[in-house]
């Protein structure tokens, strides 16, 4: 049955595969031994150079499985041919798995969660990542289409706490959201003409901040699906700010 312990087990598994590539973050992901990695995959095609034959040092002393491809075969574990340098490598990370799972086992407890509306911008999601890990946010909802995805530009930028973060992918942000007002969650736009503030809102419900895209905004299918729309004070006429600077000042907002 799909409902039984050993299939939602193992389905919890895989969830928690975070699959990253290029030669230097592998390399670096391997000489982190707090990190549990699940397999390193190999382009068949790479020259032994001086990083390859490290990465598979490292997976050897790590009793780490290899699998081999051809560069069509690895191009569907990375998912990014052009950039993957015929490596990738499957993390097995605790804190990173789906919206709809984290709903599920969240219960009646407050939460605090940033969502990513088409954030494209990879040293923008890295900088978010590392504020929200920083400030003690619960987890980052991050769609698996219309935002930047996890890649070594992302990861660099994040400085390594991209591994501690909670991040919570779905397929489509609006109808997630949805959910999380359906079950009580309030679910907050940014927004520079909003009357609330950041100030205006309790701590004791559960929450989710929405962040837009660099350029329009929060979209309009997942603004209909707010209930709550907040801005940030601000002077001198100045009408916005960068978005990771306003996932900061949301991750700190209790901090000072």
């Amino acid at each position: 049955m799909t409902d039984s312990p050993e299939y939602l087990k193992k389905r919890a598994f895989f969830d928690s595969l975070l699959t990253i590539y290029g030669r230097k973050p592998v390399l670096e992901a391997l000489e982190d031994n707090s990190l549990p990695v699940h397999k390193l995959h190999l382009a068949d095609s790479n020259r032994k150079d001086q990083l390859i034959s490290r990465i598979e040092q490292l997976a050897a002393e790590r009793k780490i499985e290899i699998a081999h491809w051809d560069r069509k075969g690895l191009s569907r574990i990375s998912k990014n041919a052009r950039q993957d340098q015929g490596v990738a490598l499957d993390l097995a990370l605790p804190h990173y798995g789906t919206a709809e799972r984290f709903l599920r086992e969240s219960g009646d407890d407050a939460f605090e969660l940033l969502a990513l509306d088409g954030i494209t911008n990879p040293q923008n999601l890295g900088m978010i990542i590392r504020s929200a890990c920083a400030g003690g946010i619960d987890g980052i909802i991050l769609p698996r289409k219309g935002c930047a995805q996890i890649d070594p530009l992302v990861i660099k930028a994040s400085v390594g706490t991209l591994f501690k973060t909670r991040i919570l992918r779905c397929d489509q942000l609006a109808p997630v959201l949805q959910e999380f007002a359906e079950r009580g969650a309030r679910v907050c736009a940014l927004s520079s003409h909003a009357e609330d503030t950041l100030r205006t809102i309790d701590d004791k419900t559960p929450t989710v901040f929405v962040l837009g895209n660099e350029t329009h905004g929060v979209s309009p299918a997942v603004a209909k699906a707010c209930t709550h729309r907040l801005r940030i004070p601000m002077q001198n006429g100045v009408e916005s700010l960068n978005v990771a600077i306003t996932a900061a000042l949301i991750s700190f907002r209790h901090q000072y």
